[in-house]
């Protein structure tokens, strides 16, 4: 009879998962006795061209399994898995959504173009860096980033942040779809609409997103390529005319407000792929040096979103500045991202169809997820398969797309800096766990589905519930302005204070859960 302490998931082995790191005798002894048999047998299948081969891996669907990746479905390390894993990273984040948020700090705050570089650079490193650690826990222990999360926040309150998760992902896929939308309607001359443009984008991202994480992985080596070179013709056509002169207007409060509130949200970028990072990572083997996958993911992430950040800072700056291109394009991240085409013809509707299939391979990681999150929060969702639970996860976002379609700078100024809160939260209680109560007693990751055997979660349930507090009085949206936001001239802080109330409230309320509760 099974413990009433696992839960029965879709795919959950029945039995102890720490067989799916061990190959004992027996099993060795099977193998052996199967292929004896198979030797002896009359009827053999006929053998298959490697590019058959090629074909059957390629379409076959990932199993449906939130459970640990077991070691003999891992990646065999080779001299360029180095490279595959740097161009995973470079292509999902060299993202035209990117661009988008890099138009906001010259557009919406009105920052300058070095203002704006100086802020969004340095916020990148900080969240790619983010990134890389989180992107550690998928070869050690073989999970996905929010089963790890049980580990570190219990069994319960983990599936907090996965709900919280598929409504960030919602959220980005909804804003690549405007995005998507709006660039197909422009470059057809208004006779498709920007709501048919979103249902392209959505099926298209769907479509490699029921294949699962390998075939996904194959098609990032490539997708990169094209999408630079796009950028390199933005940078050759609309290059010359941004705006390197201009000068951010306000008081000296003003001013610094507006500079943390950019760099919060280009760190936001990065943060935004936190709770996903490890999912990309749980084929390859535990033995993969972690500070190896940590400088990978950094230098792919980094390089790739300062590029588009920048791109689009300097696009934002022609619209802030000139009467001529805010009159013809209007302040619409689709009529931002045109401007780039101005002068270029049939050759530059090209270009923003590239941009469009960008849009994709930056939407896919999030719908898989998305697909992911679902199942992990048990019950009804458990029994879903990954195909359907990400279907649904499609559907909702496009409908969420068609909604919000004329206001999308709106949305995203508003959600995004949301995404940075719960995640920093998240992530500040991942590192003082590790690092200040795991350094010694290390993980048992055959246990991910034992609640018995996972934190209770009272500490981190609290400090995250503190953490949002500080969120809350630092906050400045245009929605609500908190009382520290307030005395400092408008910035928002919200980020920040949310960091520090965890970090402050964490460790205390966790040792005294563990001095009376035992795990």
């Amino acid at each position: 009879m099974n413990s009433p302490d696992i839960e029965k998931t879709q795919g959950s082995p029945s039995l102890d998962t720490s067989t799916h790191f061990e190959l004992d005798k027996s099993t060795s002894a099977s193998s052996s006795d199967a292929t004896s048999l198979a030797k002896l047998s009359p009827i053999t299948a006929a053998p298959k061209s490697k590019w058959q081969r090629c074909i059957a891996k390629l379409t076959k669907v990932e199993k449906s399994d939130i459970g640990p990746v077991p070691l003999e479905e891992r990646e065999i390390i080779t001299p360029s898995t180095t490279l595959h894993m740097l161009l995973m990273w470079f292509s999902m984040t060299l993202a035209t959504n990117n661009i988008i948020v890099g138009s906001m700090g010259t557009v919406v705050l009105g920052l300058s173009f070095k203002d704006a570089a100086f802020c969004g650079v340095f916020g990148c490193l900080v969240g790619a860096s983010i990134v890389g650690y989180m992107s550690t826990w998928g070869p050690r222990s073989g999970n996905r980033t929010l089963i790890a999360a049980r580990y570190f926040m219990g069994y319960y309150p983990s599936k907090v942040c996965c709900i919280l998760n598929i409504f960030t992902n919602i959220g980005y896929s909804m804003v690549n779809s405007v995005v998507g939308g709006q660039i197909l309607s422009v470059v057809s001359g208004g006779h498709l609409s920007v709501m048919v443009g979103v249902v392209v984008v959505a099926v298209a991202s769907l479509v490699m997103a029921l294949f699962g994480m390998k075939i996904f992985q194959l098609y990032e080596r490539v997708a990169w390529l094209p999408q630079l070179l796009v950028i390199c013709v933005m940078v050759g056509s609309a290059g010359p005319h941004f705006n390197f002169d201009g000068h951010t207007a306000g008081t000296t409060a003003q001013v610094n407000a507006k500079r943390l509130t950019f760099f919060s949200l280009a760190l936001s970028i990065g943060l935004a792929w936190a709770p996903l990072a490890a999912d990309y990572y749980v084929y390859y083997p535990p033995h993969i040096k972690s500070w190896r996958t940590f400088l990978v993911t950094v230098f792919g992430a980094v390089q790739a979103m300062s590029i588009s950040l920048l791109m689009g800072i300097g696009l934002g700056s022609i619209i802030a500045s000139s009467t001529y291109y805010a009159t013809k394009y209007g302040n619409t991240p689709g009529g931002v991202l045109m401007t780039a085409y101005d002068s270029l013809g049939g050759f530059g509707k090209f270009c923003a169809v590239i941009n469009v299939l960008s849009l994709v391979a930056n939407n896919t990681p999030g719908a898989y997820s998305m697909g992911m999150n679902l199942q992990m929060l048990g019950g009804i969702f458990g029994k879903v398969p990954r195909p359907i639970s990400t279907t649904i996860a499609t559907v909702i976002y496009a409908a969420c797309a068609m909604g919000g379609r004329d206001s999308l700078y709106e949305v995203f100024k508003g959600f995004l800096p949301l995404i940075g809160y719960w995640v920093m939260i998240f992530v500040v209680i991942v590192l003082e766990e590790d690092f200040i109560f795991r350094r010694t007693t290390g993980y048992d990751w055959s246990a991910w589905n034992c609640r018995h055997k996972l934190p209770m979660g009272i500490a981190a349930a609290v400090s995250f519930l503190i953490g949002w507090a500080g969120a809350i009085v630092g906050m400045s949206q245009t929605y609500y302005t908190g009382p520290i936001a307030h005395m400092t001239g408008g910035a928002d802080l919200g980020l920040w204070l949310a960091a520090g109330f965890t970090a402050v409230s964490f460790p205390p309320l966790r040792a005294t859960e563990v001095r009376f509760i035992g795990r």
